[in-house]
């Protein structure tokens, strides 16, 4: 059996090429740029574009199995494609999808739905990796500035690849959607502090106003829809934020990584 695991150096992706190939599954990993993989010796990588269905069809040929995201492009836009991906991914033999689905449902999810795929949506909420933002002011200054305040049950991508995994690998699994978090919610505050904890120093949390996020957001080049957007997220998150699932205990058999542990793995990103 094959998997094409699309979006293959993404955040996720990455942790899902290691554990389908270190379990001793047969990897094709998709990217736009081959010369950014670094995978292990047996991976196949290929190149191709998820908006140009054309440019697809060696990744897909002879795949039984795929992980597919539902954005690409230079802007990550939402795929508009959708129907033509997955009639693709039918035409070559993919039985299985599993798919990480972002704030609301795209093309790609209406397509799965309605073809002969077998498909699992997985919904997780806030990724740990987002702390990663904090990290040249955590070297420059030993601050982490926000305006949020919420608390949010932020999940670790390895276990977000983890249940792709077993969705792929195993039966039992067509036809849900899996809400992932991690094991606990926390706020900025305390994410914060297990940080320091890792790095053994201290780190203080500002709180910022939300003229002064719009600053922040502007100083880190994003554009002005995404900065508003990000002041609506920080001022009136989704109620379902804190909310925590057992959902990666249950499908994977082992519990959920904890930011502490996160943390711990990606200490060095937060030091000069």
């Amino acid at each position: 059996m094959t998997i094409l695991v699309t979006g293959a150096t993404g955040t996720v992706g990455r942790h899902l090429v290691e554990q389908l190939s270190g379990a001793g599954h047969r990897v094709r990993a998709l990217t736009r740029d081959a010369s950014r993989a670094r995978f292990a010796p047996g991976v196949e990588v290929v190149e191709g574009d998820l908006t140009d269905v054309a440019s697809l069809r060696p990744a897909f040929a002879g795949a039984t199995a795929a992980h597919l995201i539902t954005f690409g492009g230079d802007d990550g836009a939402d795929l508009s494609n959708g129907r033509e991906l997955v009639a693709l991914a039918a035409e070559s033999g993919v039985e299985r999808v599993s798919v990480l689905s972002g704030w609301a449902p795209t093309s790609v999810e209406s397509a799965l739905r309605a073809s002969a795929i077998g498909w699992t949506l997985l919904a997780p909420v806030e990724f740990m990796s987002g702390a990663l933002e904090w990290a040249p002011e955590v070297e420059d200054s030993g601050t982490v500035s926000t305006l949020a305040t919420f608390a949010s049950a932020v999940v670790h991508e390895a276990d977000i690849a983890a249940v792709a995994a077993t969705a792929l690998t195993e039966d039992g699994h067509a036809g849900r959607t899996y809400h992932l978090t991690g094991p606990e919610a926390l706020t900025p505050k305390e994410r914060v502090r297990l940080l320091a904890e890792a790095l053994g120093r201290d780190i203080t949390y500002v709180h910022l106003t939300e003229d002064q996020e719009r600053e922040r957001l502007r100083g880190l080049g994003y554009p002005q829809d995404y900065v508003e957007f990000g002041i609506q997220l920080a001022t009136n998150p989704p109620a379902q934020a804190g909310d925590v699932h057992d959902t990666v205990q249950a499908v994977t058999k082992h519990p959920a990584r904890t930011f502490a542990q996160w943390a711990a793995e990606h200490a060095d990103r937060f030091r000069a």
